[in-house]
């Protein structure tokens, strides 16, 4: 499985220095694929609408949020713009975001 994290936005965002965070699951320790794992299957991922609490017109300094998630045939993108509302989807991003 591979997943992509992509950050866009926030009060301090400089392009150029926010590459996506890759993982390769395959690439992990066991015990690191099998979190990765439930943390997906705690949210649903594969169920999730593409776009959740998208910024309202206007709204500026807000953090989007972009999951890229292809896992063989399975293959799904969800964006998410701050606040994240979901504890499960901000456990998701949390672990995500400390592969970086």
């Amino acid at each position: 499985m591979r997943i992509q994290l992509k950050v866009d936005g926030g009060l301090a965002f400089f392009p150029g220095l926010s590459k996506p965070i890759i993982i390769d699951s395959d690439a992990l320790p066991d015990q690191q694929a099998k979190k990765l794992k439930q943390l997906l299957d705690e949210v649903h991922f594969f169920d999730l609408p593409p776009v959740i609490n998208a910024p309202s017109p206007g709204a500026a300094d807000y953090r989007q949020y972009t999951i890229t998630v292809d896992d063989g045939s399975k293959h799904h993108v969800v964006q998410a713009t701050d606040p994240i509302k979901d504890p499960n989807f901000q456990n998701l991003l949390n672990y995500l975001q400390s592969h970086r």
